[in-house]
């Protein structure tokens, strides 16, 4: 076991080899005030509300489990693979990101940027070399530029503390699209439309803001000419420093003269176009204010999962099945598939319900549905088995040939034969 674990060592491949780690003139590891490999937004969507939309997707992505499987003979979803790429979608991504968090940077990346990289970052062979190789950590980043057989990656490195480009086969790295590229991320999409005029806004709400009084002094005569003009502009000044030099803001004017205050609401339709762009990009993206304030019901959050949520994971789930599995893995039954869980939207009061139905129709275990609402399972031998509590005597000894076994069998024989379920067992004990 030893060896193996050496040899593991000696012939892992991170992708920041040519790196070395960078010291200060202090002789330390180069520091941040802040967290450098946090993601950051681009391109003024920091400061809209897209943020929090972004946010949403994100963090709802994260909450459904990625995992890497092995597949029955129907490809039907077997059991679990304990690798490398399994415990970084669920458990530890890299030093500094959980199995959530790395999910969450990745849909937050891509629906920022329209597309990004998933690059593993350490593993146990040079993936230039070989196609057979496990994953040990892995990162997203920021695409910099295209070539027809690789592309360049902004990442961060753990090693140095700094973000750095790195040229990255295509075949050895995830490059995952926004499946809402055209409504996102286009330059003229609904989105980039909204953020122009919600930056538009920013500028008027800055200008009715500022410390102007936004005023016309009328004066008792025509101004006129060059020499009525100086005096008018010298007439200005005299106003301005005034205010400037009182304590309170008091200035005086002639009784000729009279003022006329201007900073009033800007009337036009920039906050209608505003509520039209927002509800028509909600509905595009198949959200509504309701998903976005948590009281969304099951039918509209049934929608959201199905029209939002699962384009965005089956694109990240099929690029890494495409790039992460060879097809030696793929023919010998190993997927990545995405599981979420059901019971998330249940309420409470219904959830007795559900698994009387779950346990009556054999499809799930008591200790199944102890698991789900958080309790230990059960000691005894029957709570995992699939059977249905309700039907009694399901053993093979006591059942007669040709009668179901439920609580209607003594009904269901005296229908059939036209006697009683005790003269029937009579019957059948004497012959």
């Amino acid at each position: 076991m030893a060896n193996s674990i050496i040899d593991r060592v000696k012939s892992a491949w991170d992708a920041f080899m040519s790196s070395s780690p960078k010291y200060d003139d202090y002789g330390s590891y180069v520091t941040s005030g802040g967290r450098p490999d946090r993601f950051r937004y681009t391109r003024g969507n920091e400061r809209s509300i897209i943020n929090a939309v972004y946010n949403r997707l994100a963090m709802d992505v994260a909450s459904i489990d990625i995992k890497h499987v092995r597949l029955d003979d129907n490809k039907r979803y077997k059991t679990d693979i304990d690798s490398g790429l399994n415990r970084c979608f669920n458990l530890s991504a890299n030093v500094d990101q959980t199995g959530r968090a790395f999910k969450q940077d990745i849909v937050a990346s891509m629906l920022d940027e329209g597309c990004v990289a998933i690059v593993p970052t350490l593993t146990s062979a040079n993936p230039n070399r070989s196609s057979s190789y496990d994953i040990y950590a892995m990162r997203v980043g920021r695409i910099t530029s295209w070539k027809p057989l690789s592309v360049r990656v902004d990442l961060y490195n753990e090693n140095t503390g700094q973000h750095e480009e790195i040229e990255v086969a295509k075949k050895n790295c995830a490059i995952v699209e926004n499946p809402f590229y055209s409504v996102m991320n286009e330059p003229n999409s609904t989105l980039r439309r909204l953020i122009r005029k919600l930056n538009i806004l920013d500028v008027v709400d800055e200008q009715t803001a500022s410390g102007k009084f936004n005023m016309v002094v009328q004066l008792p005569y025509a101004v006129r000419g060059e020499k009525r003009i100086r005096e008018a502009e010298d007439r200005q000044k005299r106003i301005e420093r005034q205010l400037n030099g009182s304590k309170y803001g008091i200035a005086y004017i002639d009784s000729a003269e009279r003022i006329t205050q201007l900073n009033r609401p800007l009337e036009n339709n920039l906050l209608a176009q505003i509520d039209y762009l927002t509800k028509l990009l909600y509905s595009q993206l198949g959200i509504t204010s309701a998903i976005m304030e948590g009281t969304a019901d099951e039918q509209t959050m049934l929608n959201y999962n199905s029209r939002t949520i699962e384009p965005i994971v089956s694109a990240i789930v099929d690029e890494c099945k495409r790039k992460f599995l060879t097809k030696t893995a793929i023919s010998q039954g190993q997927s990545i598939m995405f599981f979420r869980d059901p019971f998330k939207l249940v309420p409470i009061s219904q959830v007795a319900e559900i698994g009387d139905t779950f346990t009556r129709n054999e499809i799930l275990s008591a200790n199944d549905i102890r698991q789900i609402i958080g309790y230990p399972p059960s000691d005894d031998p029957k709570a995992d088995e699939l059977v249905n509590s309700n039907i009694k005597n399901q053993s093979s000894e006591n059942q007669l040939p040709g009668v179901p076994q439920n609580p209607g069998a003594e009904k269901f024989v005296s229908d059939r034969l036209g006697t009683s379920y005790t003269e029937t067992q009579a019957t059948s004990e004497e012959g």
